[in-house]
């Protein structure tokens, strides 16, 4: 497995302390993915220059997807804490605007629209690497690039239609600029530990709120891809976020205040580590 990045540098790739400038004139993993390059193959590519980690900043692995499509209810315990019943065999989908995306350390910023019922949602985001039409269950990781962490940053109130004059509207509120971390790394496929069953933890301001196993989804990884290649194409760089287990603070009446610090790790991949802030605020760049 190779740990990759999009940096202020290039792209990089992981090491013990320090990042290892990759020895490629693509800028970053959007261009290299849009090529068609293989990107366990560009792991292994000569180091051009080794660099302290404070020197670098690090971008979401994936910039601008065409497309990110998430998945709604995935775990069982999520639908059990938000009293989702349903026999349908086919996922709940929903899309979220490329324009949310943001990196590591980039703020998440609280939508002056909807400031008040901000929720988190740690996830493992699938990252596609080649054009997918129709694609068979069996045949759908030959389709995957990798993964990375993803946070499903959520508007509760929009979600539901809790706005006065507002219909509920799952995509919009989870496409409010900022709200898709991506990062730091993208964890290439070759020697990542099983992705159907890798820890998944979600702290706030050190408080360990979600802690599951992707073993725990309701839809595999390839089940997914499969689906929404048949009813979208899917594009090198677009993003799948599988879901999110139960812990969300929404239930809890815990919802993200400006200052808050939220972590999401992932078994293998890394550490996403973003702040609250309120719009108008002076806060880290987007990262992107």
């Amino acid at each position: 497995m190779v740990l990759l990045a999009s940096s202020s540098h290039g792209i990089v790739r992981a090491s013990t302390n320090y990042v290892e400038l990759i020895d490629t004139l693509f800028p970053d993993l959007d261009a290299a993915l849009a090529a068609g390059e293989n990107l366990e193959l560009m792991g292994q590519l000569p180091t051009k220059a080794t660099l302290p980690v404070e020197e670098v900043r690090l971008f979401a692995p994936v910039r601008r997807p065409s497309k990110i499509w998430g998945v709604g209810f995935a775990y069982r315990d999520h639908r059990a804490e938000t009293d989702y019943e349903s026999s349908d065999d086919a996922p709940v989908i929903f899309l979220k605007a490329p324009s949310s995306v943001v990196g590591p350390g980039a703020d998440i910023i609280l939508p002056p629209a909807a400031p008040t019922m901000v929720d988190y949602e740690g996830e493992l985001a699938v990252v596609i690497g080649r054009r997918a039409t129709a694609v068979a269950e069996h045949e759908a990781m030959a389709y995957v690039a990798g993964y990375t962490i993803g946070n499903d940053v959520s508007a509760r109130d929009v979600q539901r239609g809790d706005i006065e004059g507002r219909p509920a509207d799952t995509s919009t509120a989870k496409s409010f600029d900022t709200f898709t971390p991506l990062g730091p790394w993208l964890a290439t496929m070759e020697g990542l530990a099983d992705p159907q069953d890798l820890a998944l933890r979600t702290w706030v301001n050190g408080d360990l709120r979600q802690d599951a196993r992707t073993s725990q989804l309701v839809y595999s990884v390839p089940s997914v891809l499969s689906y929404l290649s048949h009813q979208t194409t899917l594009f090198p760089g677009d993003v799948i976020m599988t879901g999110t287990p139960g812990g969300i603070g929404g239930r809890r009446g815990l919802y993200l205040r400006p200052g808050d610090v939220v972590r999401i790790e992932i078994e293998g991949i890394g550490r996403l580590e973003n702040v609250i802030a309120a719009a108008g605020g002076d806060g880290a760049a987007d990262g992107r």
